[in-house]
């Protein structure tokens, strides 16, 4: 089967299987790949039918066996639209389809990219009679066939909400962390008696971060400069906080003012706590704080850990607005304003404070 072959159209070896080999046999891999670009959107092959019109799938390999499926996918991929195996990202779905009384046939999908401008125009001039293009997931996910558009969907959620889908027949397995509905989720939560794995696999996630507000004594505020950013904005110092380590908020940011700039200076108190809704995108909750106000001995001691920041720097609260995010400059206005004011903490809706 060729990586321009539909996920609908069976591999001509399962085809003309005989019985007996099928029910010795393990169950044919399929892997496909839900291939991403920079802008977020998602590599759609449109392929003809014998029998006239045209099918649409991801690309799609038969696995031999010889390697695991990712790896055969990588291969594909990196000869059919130029995608580097180190862009393979993880696995998003498994699907179990039942495809005759005796065979059925094992799916897997997984996340490759984003890819780049110059990757994602190439992507596209596939050799004829395949045409490729890239579409929105919302755009793309109904012009698949009914046999796999569920999958499609599913893995679509599993890409957006950091988890794996298990399906079976594209349907969403209980258990499944991905692609279960809300409305059934909350119908099996109130009328079924669930156990604790079941209720913490379909529970929304959520992401909590920390930032700190580092001051000097004019007023100015620290930006960092990440070494990964794409955009050239600015971040306030702070990142994750690792839950699952037993870490809270406070031990967070002293972790990353130690991590990121070398620094080990006492926290201040917090300024605000802001949620952030980014649907279909995980939400995130911020813990910001005042970190202190910088002496000259303490701006001498920041060390940068190279591959995670190319720079800091002091800007003025007017100066940061052409620095940073329009979201994290609403956060920096709402915490500079509780900061100065000697108010808070604040409750903050994407940067804006609730009334």
């Amino acid at each position: 089967m060729s990586a321009h072959q539909p996920l609908s159209t069976k591999p001509s070896t399962v085809e003309t299987a005989n019985a007996p080999t099928a029910r010795e046999t393990s169950p044919p891999v399929l892997a496909s790949a839900l291939v991403t670009d920079t802008r977020g959107r998602v590599l759609v092959l449109t392929h003809p039918r014998p029998s006239g019109g045209a099918a649409v799938s991801l690309p799609v390999v038969q696995c031999t066996g010889a390697h695991p499926p990712q790896a055969e996918l990588a291969n594909a991929l990196y000869s059919l639209v130029d995608v580097h195996p180190y862009q393979a990202k993880r696995l998003l779905a498994v699907d179990c389809e039942q495809w005759s009384p005796i065979l059925s046939v094992v799916f897997h999908l997984y996340l490759f990219g984003p890819l780049d401008e110059h990757q994602a125009r190439r992507a596209t001039q596939t050799p004829p009679p395949v045409t490729a293009q890239w579409l929105a997931p919302e755009d793309a996910i109904p012009l698949f066939p009914h046999t796999v558009v569920d999958r499609v969907r599913a893995a679509v959620d599993a890409w957006h909400s950091g988890s794996i889908a298990h399906l079976v027949g594209g349907r969403v397995q209980p258990g499944s962390p991905a692609g279960f509905p809300r409305g059934l989720r909350s119908f099996v939560e109130q009328s079924v008696a669930v156990d604790v794995d079941f209720y913490q696999a379909h529970r929304p996630k959520v992401l909590a971060e920390v930032n700190i507000v580092l001051t000097d004594a004019g007023g100015c505020l620290l930006l960092l400069q990440p070494t990964s950013s794409r955009s050239q904005l600015w971040e306030l110092p702070g990142g994750g906080i690792d839950s699952d380590a037993g870490e809270g908020p406070r031990e967070a940011a002293r972790r990353a003012l130690r991590d990121q700039l070398g620094l080990d200076v006492p926290l201040g108190r917090l300024l605000a706590v802001d949620w952030s809704h980014g649907a279909p995108w995980l939400s995130r909750m911020a813990y910001a704080f005042h970190g202190a106000t910088l002496g000259e001995h303490d701006l001498a001691r920041i060390r940068l850990v190279p591959h995670r920041n190319a720079a800091w720097r002091m800007v003025s609260v007017d100066d940061s607005a052409a620095l940073v995010s329009e979201p994290l400059l609403r956060r920096l206005d709402a915490c500079v304003t509780a900061l100065w004011n000697n108010t808070g903490p604040l409750e903050l809706t994407s940067g804006t404070p609730c009334h």
